[in-house]
Order: structure tokens, then sequence, then C-alpha cells
């Protein structure tokens, strides 16, 4: 089994009596990373998985779903799906999309962490949590009147084509 098996594994066989511990673990060790690599903006994190869970003293399945979490937010995403402790990776992050993707998460925990002040300006942070925002709108589309033509390009009445 790979460890981004056994990643998928541990998240989807959490039980209420399971669940708190791992959160506590995960976030910690998320939130000690994203801490330290915020630290060192525009450096590139290399190394093997095993090596760089050793570093930030995490397990290397929880490294592992600290990967997937991250993977969109690098300029050159990897496919960790294969990885096991020996694989070599390097951690090119896009701090603007990182951010975003944070707030797609839900992760106040992280995106509210102290680093941001000196990586992003506060207007910039407005203006990605606005594009997120806007993401999320749903804007109706036009209504089709029932003699209007069908917008399947059938060259019929909507109702007496589609809207039947």
């Amino acid at each position: 089994m790979t460890l981004y098996e056994e990643w998928r594994d541990l998240i989807e066989n959490q039980t209420d009596a399971t669940f708190q511990e791992f959160w506590t673990e995960y976030s910690g060790a998320e939130t000690k990373i994203y801490s330290d690599l915020l630290d060192r903006p525009g450096e590139i994190t290399s190394g093997t998985l095993g090596e760089l869970a050793a570093k930030y003293e995490v397990r290397p399945v929880i490294f592992m779903g600290f990967l997937d979490g991250i993977n969109d937010s690098l300029r050159k995403a990897n496919d960790f799906e294969h990885f096991d402790e020996s694989s070599s990776l390097e951690l090119d992050i896009d701090l603007e999309k990182l951010y975003y993707n944070m707030l797609d998460a839900d992760a106040d925990y992280l995106y509210g962490l102290p680093q941001w002040d000196d990586l992003l300006t506060e207007e910039k942070r407005k203006e990605i949590t606005k594009a997120y925002k806007k993401s999320k709108t749903v804007v109706k589309g036009e209504k089709i009147g029932r003699n209007d033509p069908c917008p399947c390009g059938s060259g019929k009445k909507y109702k007496k084509c589609c809207g039947r």
C-alpha cells in the first residue's frame, strides 16, 4: 500500500471516537509546516518525503496528507499517488494560489497565520477573498420564453422542442 493510499484510508476510516485525536495531530502538523514554509517565502523546499516528515517531526502518512492538500498550490504539481518515503519532491509554492486554496478549504487556522501579513498586503488578501467569494456565487442564466427560438439550435420554438 502506498503512502497516499494509507492517507486516504486514514481519513476515510475516522470515527467519532478517533476523529478529534486525528484532527489535533493533523491540524497541528499542518500549522507547523505551513508556518515554517511561510517564514521562508520564495525558498523551494526539497528532499525526500521521509526526510521532510522527520524534519517537521510528523508521521510520513500525515506529511502525505499535507502534500495532498498543498499540491494544487504548487507551481509544478506532483503525482503523489505513487510516493513512498524515499520519493524526492520539491515544494515551489505559489503564495496567492495557496491563500486562495486555504480560503476554499475553510482553513481559517491557516489563512489566519501571522506570516501572511508580511507576504501579501491586506489589499491583496481582500482581492483574493473577493475572487474566492465571487467564484462561489451562482448566477442564474437568462430565462427562455415559451415562444423564443430553442437554444438547441433546431429552429423550432422552445415550447415545441426542448420545452415540452
